[in-house]
């Protein structure tokens, strides 16, 4: 089965991550149907696209195209016959996802994708009441934010069609996404066990007193972060082997296994957090996060160029 081109797409949800998917629609030269009940959604909106449009990296419009090829609309039923694709971003909340989605498979045509940007709801868990073709259902969870961070997450629930899967990733690949497709359901999916894993032990080590939460921040900014943004982790572990990853376990498997033993023995414990958050609160309180937070979109788009250089 061949599914139409997506031409327009249907996002529901302008919180952080609805608002940066939709910049990166427009500025891709989608046509975009929002829908948001929060009171003023639709000048917050307004308001991100115009502040983030400079930072959009590979534009393929004009600004005024990038600002006025959406539609804002109280009530997306009207226009779920006109959509190719919708990008769910409500709620984080199983009841709200299931009467969502039985809605939106009940009245959109059976081609439409529907894709969840949840962060760790799978799919099966709320297309339970879904009757017409929930084969099109999928996760297509995005790291914040999607406008600059490559990484999407397609994760099909087992019915999910291979059509569909296969449409999805065509079209966040077309946004100049790269997206991975995760093969079987798992809570939390890949990249936030990934994240969790790691932030675990940094919440332990700080908690213990083993190092402060900046120098713990700059262990990865200036270390583990630098060499994952380019090879991952286990591509860094095969290099740090000769090239050999069997030779890079066998030399390091007993000391991995020592210290994966010690981490065990001293698991952060997620109900005692409050010396965690003292410390973390006596660092974090001494800086400005708007900066932060702007240098990093900065460099995120410098990163994101000159990786795509070095692989062209």
């Amino acid at each position: 089965m061949t599914l139409p081109p997506i031409k327009t797409v249907g996002v529901i949800g302008t919180g952080v991550i609805g608002a940066s998917w939709t910049a990166l629609f427009l500025a891709r030269g989608l046509k975009v149907i929002v829908t948001d009940p929060a009171p003023g959604a639709d000048s917050k909106l307004r308001d991100y696209l115009l502040k983030h449009w400079s930072t959009i990296p590979n534009a393929t419009v004009t600004q005024a195209e990038y600002l006025n090829n959406f539609k804002f609309v109280k009530e997306i039923d009207p226009h779920l016959g006109n959509l190719d694709l919708i990008q769910e971003n409500g709620p984080e909340r199983l009841d709200f996802k299931r009467g969502l989605f039985a809605h939106l498979d009940a009245n959109t045509p059976e081609h439409v994708v529907i894709a969840s940007s949840s962060s760790g709801l799978p799919s099966s868990e709320f297309i339970t009441e879904c009757k017409k073709n929930p084969a099109r259902i999928l996760i297509g969870h995005p790291f914040n934010p999607p406008h600059l961070v490559p990484l999407v997450e397609v994760v099909p629930h087992q019915g999910t069609g291979d059509a569909y899967v296969t449409a999805a990733l065509q079209f966040y690949r077309s946004l100049g996404k790269d997206p991975v497709l995760v093969k079987k359901e798992t809570p939390g999916f890949i990249a936030n066990r990934l994240q969790a894993a790691v932030c675990a032990e940094a919440y332990s080590l700080i908690s213990r007193g083993v190092v402060s939460a900046e120098d713990l921040d700059k262990t990865v900014t200036s270390g583990l972060g630098l060499r994952w943004a380019l090879t991952g982790p286990i591509m860094t572990n095969a290099l740090g082997g000769g090239g050999n990853f069997n030779h890079f376990m066998d030399h390091l498997g007993p000391a991995l296994k020592t210290w994966l033993d010690d981490m065990h023995r001293h698991e952060f414990d997620m109900d005692s957090q409050d010396v965690l958050k003292e410390r973390v609160n006596e660092w974090i309180s001494d800086v400005n996060l708007k900066e932060v937070e702007e240098s990093r979109d900065k460099l995120l788009v410098g990163l994101i160029g000159s990786k795509s250089e070095g692989s062209s």
